[in-house]
C-alpha cells in the first residue's frame, strides 16, 4: 500500500476577475464544489473564497496531478453553474490558477488563512493577494 500525503493550496479565480462569486452563490458554489469533488475522490481540506476567486486546500491522491485535479474542479463547477442557472450571467473560471505545495506544518495556518477570506480581503484586494503570490512564489508574469 502507498502512503501519500502531498498538500497543495490552490487559488483560483473568475474570467476577467469578475464579482460573480456574492455570498449566496458562493456558498451554492462551495458546497457544490466540495460534494462533487468527494464523489471523485478528491480530498479538499478547506474551500473557501471572496467575490471573484477560491482557495482550496487539497491533498492529493497517490495518482492524482494538480493539472487534472484543477481542471476536474473548475470544468465541472463551471457546467453546474452555468447549467443551474445560478448566476443570471454565464460564467466561466481563469485559465490561469495558482498551486503550492505546503508542509505539514503550514496545514492549520493555510486552513485559517482559507477560512477567513472575508476578513483578510476587507484589507486587501484579490489584485494586490495575486500580484502578492507572484512575488512570494516566485512566479513570474509570462506574455
Amino acid at each position: 500500500m502507498a502512503y501519500v500525503r502531498i498538500w497543495i493550496h490552490l487559488v483560483f479565480g473568475t474570467k476577467n476577475r469578475e464579482p460573480f462569486l456574492i455570498k449566496e452563490s458562493r456558498d451554492q458554489v462551495i458546497k457544490h464544489i466540495h460534494d462533487n469533488a468527494r464523489s471523485k475522490e478528491i480530498f479538499i481540506d478547506s474551500i473557501n473564497g471572496f467575490n471573484e476567486h477560491l482557495h482550496c486546500l487539497i491533498s492529493l491522491g497517490r495518482e492524482q496531478s494538480i493539472a487534472k485535479v484543477t481542471n476536474l474542479i473548475k470544468g465541472e463547477s463551471s457546467y453546474w453553474i452555468n447549467h443551474h442557472e445560478i448566476l443570471r450571467s454565464k460564467f466561466e473560471w481563469a485559465d490561469e490558477y495558482f498551486a503550492v505545495s505546503i508542509g505539514e506544518s503550514q496545514v492549520d495556518s493555510v486552513r485559517l488563512y482559507i477560512q477567513t477570506q472575508e476578513d483578510h480581503h476587507r484589507r486587501k484586494t484579490f489584485a494586490e493577494e495575486y500580484d502578492e503570490f507572484l512575488r512570494e512564489y516566485g512566479f513570474r508574469y509570462l506574455g
